[in-house]
């Protein structure tokens, strides 16, 4: 009884753990994105790391990526940058699976 016991909290951590790395991870990415946008955007210095973390507050709006997307799309588009969908959502896949791999790192 007890190993099954064992087991499940095993389970619940890994979980647990496997989320945490997820929500890491995904931060870590917007701030990759949000840098990636800022140079796309002409921002350097203070305004690129201020822009950066807009990106990253911009994702707490609701669950998942779209978010983040629609802040850029918007972004893009009032500064007059011709950057398509296709380019931002293959810069969020990208730099995600960047970030995963510097948190595997770290």
């Amino acid at each position: 009884m007890t190993s099954m016991k064992d087991r499940e909290e095993g389970f619940e951590k890994k979980f647990a753990h496997d989320e945490e790395l997820k929500f890491k991870a995904t931060a870590r990415r917007n701030k990759l994105l949000g840098a990636w946008a800022a140079e796309k955007l002409g921002k350097s210095g203070a305004d690129a790391e201020a822009y950066a973390k807009e990106v990253v507050v911009a994702d707490f709006e609701e669950a998942g990526d779209e978010d983040v997307f629609r802040k850029l799309r918007g972004d893009f588009d009032k500064a007059g940058v011709a950057v398509s969908d296709h380019q931002i959502r293959h810069a969020m896949a990208e730099l995600l699976e960047t970030a995963a791999k510097q948190i595997a790192g770290a």
